[in-house]
Formats: C-alpha cells, sequence, structure tokens
C-alpha cells in the first residue's frame, strides 16, 4: 500500500491558491448600468482612462465597461501580472468571454484569473499534462486494480455464456466485443473494448485527474466525466484514455481518493463513514492492542476492507476482520489516499510556525489559531482523529503507543508537507501536541 502514498499531485492545487483574487473596481453613479452589471460597470469609457483606474490597483482589480455607444459587447479591463488587460465581455443570459459561461460575473473573473495564473505560473506541468501519460499507472487503475480484476472476470464469463447460449443472430446483434486472448493474471487488460461517454463537466469542491493525477483547476467546466463509469479527467488527458469503461464500476466506485469536502457533501455528512466505523472498532477491541498503528495489517485483507467500504458503504461488516491491525490500516489507508490530507497545505507553515512557540501555553494558542484556518471537513475530521488519538495514548502503557509515537505514524499521513520536505521533525512535535493537548485546544480545558 506504501505506493499509493503519492498518489495524487498537490502542485496544481496550490499554484490556483495563490492565483490573484477578484477585486471589483466600484463605479457609485453610472445612470444607464444594465441590470445583469453591478457597480463594477462605469458606463462608456475608453481603455486609457480604464487604465489609469486600475494603475495603481493590486493584480486583480477589474472594471466594466463599453468603449463606445455602437459596440456590441463590453469589455472586461483587468490588472494581472502588474499589466492591463481588455476583453471583449458578452452576455446572454449567462456571462462569457470564450466558450465558458457563468452566471456571475464575479466567477467568471475568478476563472479567468485561475487560467491566466496558470498559464504563467504552470506552463511547465500543463506541458506534462500534454504529454504522454500511462494508464496502467494512473489513479484510476491503481485505485481500482482489484476491482477491475473481478469485474473483468465477470464479464469474460458473461460473454462466453453469451456466445454459447444465443444463436448466430442474436450475437451479431450484440457489441463487437474484443475477444483477443490476455494474461489471465492481469487486471489491466480487458476482454472488451467501450469508449467512455465523456462529457463536459462542472465539478464542486476539489477534484483530481484520474489519468494524470493532477488538479482539475478553475471554478466551471474544469474538465469531463464519463457518463457511464464516471472517469474524471483533464479534457486533453481525456483524449489519451483507452476504451476501458466499465460501467458497473460507477455503482461501486466508492470512497478512497475522493476530496474530503466533495465526499461529505455528496453524503450529507460531517464525518467519512470509514473514519467513524474504524475509529469506533478500535476503542472496541484494540485500545490495549501493542504497537496499534504501528504494527501492519495483512496488505490482502486491508485491499478487501477497502473493496467492502467502497462496495458496501455504511454497512460494510468489520466484525469479519478479527486482526485489529488490518482495521487500523485500513484507517491509516483512507486518510493516505486524501488528495488533500487534513491539515493543509496552506496550514501547514503556520503549523510549524506555532510548535516552535516558546512556551505551551503560546503553542497550544497558536495551533488553536491554526485550526480554525481548516476548512470545515477538515476540522471535523482532524478533530475527531485527535480526540481518538488522545484516547488511545491514554493506554500507552499497555498498547506501547505513546503521542509521540502515535505523531511519528500519522504526520505523514495527516499533515500536508512540500514534497522537498523529508524531515518531519517539526510537524511530528506539532501534532503530538495536537494529540497531548487535546481537551485544551479544543474545548478550553485547563
Amino acid at each position: 500500500m506504501e505506493n499509493l502514498r503519492n498518489i495524487w499531485k498537490p502542485e496544481l492545487y496550490k499554484i490556483q491558491m495563490e492565483a490573484p483574487i477578484p477585486k471589483p473596481i466600484i463605479c457609485e453613479d453610472c445612470p444607464d448600468r444594465p441590470d445583469f452589471y453591478g457597480k463594477e460597470y462605469h458606463g462608456i469609457m475608453g481603455h486609457k482612462e480604464a487604465t489609469l483606474l486600475l494603475e495603481y490597483e493590486p493584480n486583480g482589480a477589474f472594471l466594466i465597461r463599453k468603449g463606445n455607444v455602437h459596440n456590441d459587447f463590453f469589455t472586461l479591463t483587468w490588472r494581472f501580472n502588474d499589466k492591463i488587460h481588455h476583453y471583449k465581455l458578452y452576455y446572454d443570459g449567462s456571462h462569457y468571454i470564450k466558450e465558458k459561461r457563468f452566471d456571475c460575473i464575479y466567477d467568471l473573473v475568478a476563472d479567468g484569473l485561475i487560467t491566466c495564473h496558470m498559464e504563467l505560473k504552470a506552463h511547465h506541468i500543463l506541458e506534462m499534462i500534454n504529454s504522454h501519460t500511462c494508464y496502467t499507472e494512473s489513479p484510476y487503475v491503481t485505485l481500482n486494480r482489484t476491482k477491475i480484476n473481478t469485474l473483468t472476470k465477470i464479464q469474460s464469463s458473461v460473454i462466453k455464456s453469451n456466445l454459447v447460449n444465443n444463436t448466430d443472430e442474436e450475437v451479431t446483434k450484440k457489441p463487437i466485443l474484443d475477444l483477443t486472448p490476455t494474461i489471465e493474471d492481469s487486471p489491466l487488460l480487458f476482454k472488451y473494448t467501450k469508449t467512455h461517454n465523456f462529457k463536459i463537466h462542472t465539478f464542486k469542491g476539489l477534484n483530481w485527474c484520474e489519468l494524470c493525477a493532477n488538479f482539475l483547476w478553475g471554478f466551471t467546466a474544469q474538465g469531463v466525466k464519463c457518463e457511464d463509469c464516471g472517469f474524471i479527467a483533464h479534457i486533453k488527458c481525456s483524449e489519451r484514455v483507452p476504451n476501458h469503461c466499465v460501467p458497473d464500476l460507477k455503482k461501486i466506485r466508492g470512497v478512497f481518493g475522493i476530496d474530503l469536502t466533495t465526499l461529505l457533501n455528496a453524503h450529507s455528512s460531517t464525518l467519512p463513514f470509514v473514519v467513524r466505523k474504524c475509529v469506533n472498532e478500535i476503542e472496541t477491541r484494540g485500545l490495549d492492542s501493542e504497537g496499534i498503528y504501528r504494527v501492519s495489517g495483512f496488505a490482502d485483507e486491508i485491499e478487501a476492507l477497502k473493496i467492502a467500504f467502497d462496495k458496501d458503504g455504511e454497512a460494510a461488516d468489520l466484525s469479519l476482520f478479527s486482526n485489529i491491525n488490518v482495521i487500523a490500516g485500513t484507517l491509516k489507508l483512507y486518510l493516505r489516499l486524501l488528495p488533500v490530507p487534513l491539515i493543509t497545505f496552506e496550514v501547514h507553515p503556520k503549523l510549524v510556525n506555532a510548535i516552535q512557540a516558546k512556551t505551551t501555553a503560546l503553542q497550544v494558542t497558536m495551533l488553536r489559531q491554526c485550526l480554525d484556518e481548516l476548512p470545515p471537513a477538515h476540522f471535523n475530521c482532524l478533530q475527531y482523529m485527535v480526540q481518538h488519538l488522545h484516547r488511545v495514548a491514554q493506554y500507552a502503557e499497555v498498547n506501547k503507543m505513546s503521542a509521540h509515537n502515535l505523531s511519528t505514524v500519522f504526520a505523514p499521513t495527516l499533515v500536508a508537507t512540500p514534497p522537498a520536505i523529508t524531515d518531519l521533525a517539526f510537524e511530528i512535535r506539532a501534532l503530538q501536541a495536537l494529540i497531548e493537548f487535546s481537551p485544551q485546544i479544543y474545548y478550553g480545558n485547563k
């Protein structure tokens, strides 16, 4: 399972977070303002006057104007990369410049700034995305390897049965199938082909391409989604995805490797059921287990429990797995596969700074402030996990897992660190403090 540690690539996500934020330049008095614009509309205005208004504003500042009364379009003028840019802007019920359409002008500007920022700061990554990406090493195949293998065998049996039991006339009416002999033990070679049914899609929350593992940036039409199996990809990446659509997979795509906020919104939940069920099971029968979370469970049993969660959801029966280290290993796997760890990239440097405060009281105060900056889904799940680890640490005399030992195990999983960082001493200390001082940090207890 260790090869899954770095399956999702966070670079584009971090670059998007650095993009300029839209700042509308307000015009209070504009009698001919169209009802589909707000105070960012300045009426008839030439480009020189617009440039002067934005000259000393920050990147991201923008206004909307009309070059002259005869134009059949408006003009969006904004400041980006310390330069002034002008774009023809249209409205027909939606705001648009090119093919992307938006319900409000703020979203159009925010998306445009992100796109320009990506082209400026991430061109090397975008070039790599447009180069060859190996499907057999993609996140989709990696995460669904066992499922794909199982479904392939089932479909192969169905195909053979159909060929035996149907007349020649009936067989000719079925889709053309690729029955070329394949390596029996390979889960990556399909016994039939089916093209994906890709459609341009606007994704809610954070999503990553299942071919190249890079972030789907922007606010709208970030990529495509197969309507049959749910495969998600950049538009360019979708052109290189082979015809291996397995529609049955959309029913059991599961919960592993999905952004936390996106998952909880989909399930209308405050906590992932995987975390809740595993924690409950460990606290019921694993608190006194020596080396809990440090001792590895059997990889095949962890994979089996992962599949059970993906397939059965809340109904997954954890009592079937007698080895508590399998439960613990599955929980660690779920947390490790989150595209954005519980302690996010934005909060990481502040966490490191907090733990270097001179007194414990100041560390506790600064750590609490760090946690307040987490997205709500991350805040709640981290609190649940930290309080659980605090209870585990109370049994350290028996299970040999002190707060320090637990933080050493979980720091690489719970804290988002840049790839260049190999020494996690500060991260371990910070997580240890979160565990040890959990009552004070979350409830203000003394």
